[in-house]
């Protein structure tokens, strides 16, 4: 007993729509301090613009709510939306912003279909399941991923946008601890999750050059 009283005190506990909320306003609030013309720099290592890179997040969390959509949802394949790119070498998405509304109208985009994940990931049954590339996932995979999502672009945007970004390091654990069976459970959360998504050292480890995450429902 006094074992596994251990074991559930050192686990991080599971995602919430309020981890993905507040993942979503952070990275807001960070890129809203970007300037205007920024914006068509690399974002980080990626091979998109910071722009593209926004549009490819905000399509993240459109497709992710969408899969949380149908009351059935199928284990075999995504909901048909078309995607495809605006520009050779462009994300592949169902989302792409007005250019014309700018900065202002871009991180609109961002809000907005991170808010419709979010309310999916709230109002969803637990027990659904819906397909994923890395396994068919539930409503807190979902949110998981999304903050996944969220927490590493706004580090690469970061880095093509001269900003500075730490996200909360206990959303980082929940994350690890749901995504990332694999990983090093010892080390610091953020560290750790940028070396899961081959975007960082951690000492006694390679670098990792391809990644996955696990989004079946854990236990």
């Amino acid at each position: 007993m006094h074992r596994q009283a251990e074991q559930d005190a050192a686990t991080p506990g599971p995602v919430t729509a309020d981890d993905l909320d507040q993942s979503i306003q952070l990275a807001l609030a960070t890129l809203r301090e970007a300037p205007a013309a920024a914006w068509d720099t690399k974002a980080g290592t990626l091979r998109w613009t910071c722009w593209e890179t926004v549009e490819h997040l905000s399509d993240d969390y459109f497709a992710y709510a969408a899969q949380l959509g149908p009351r059935a949802p199928s284990l075999d394949g995504p909901v048909p939306f078309i995607w495809e790119p605006r520009q050779t070498d462009g994300p592949w998405n169902a989302i792409h912003a007005d250019r014309e509304a700018g900065p202002a109208g871009l991180l609109q985009v961002l809000e907005a279909t991170g808010a419709m994940l979010t309310a999916m990931v709230r109002t969803a049954p637990p027990e659904l399941r819906s397909f994923h590339g890395f396994g068919a996932s539930d409503p807190e995979g979902f949110a998981a991923m999304g903050i996944v999502e969220t927490v590493v672009h706004t580090y690469d945007l970061a880095e093509g946008l001269g900003l500075k970004w730490t996200p909360p390091a206990d959303v980082c654990a929940r994350v690890l601890h749901r995504l990332f069976p694999d990983v090093p459970s010892a080390s610091e959360p953020w560290p750790t999750l940028l070396w899961a998504t081959g975007r960082g050292e951690l000492p006694g480890q390679e670098r990792r050059t391809s990644w996955r995450w696990y989004g079946e429902p854990r236990g």
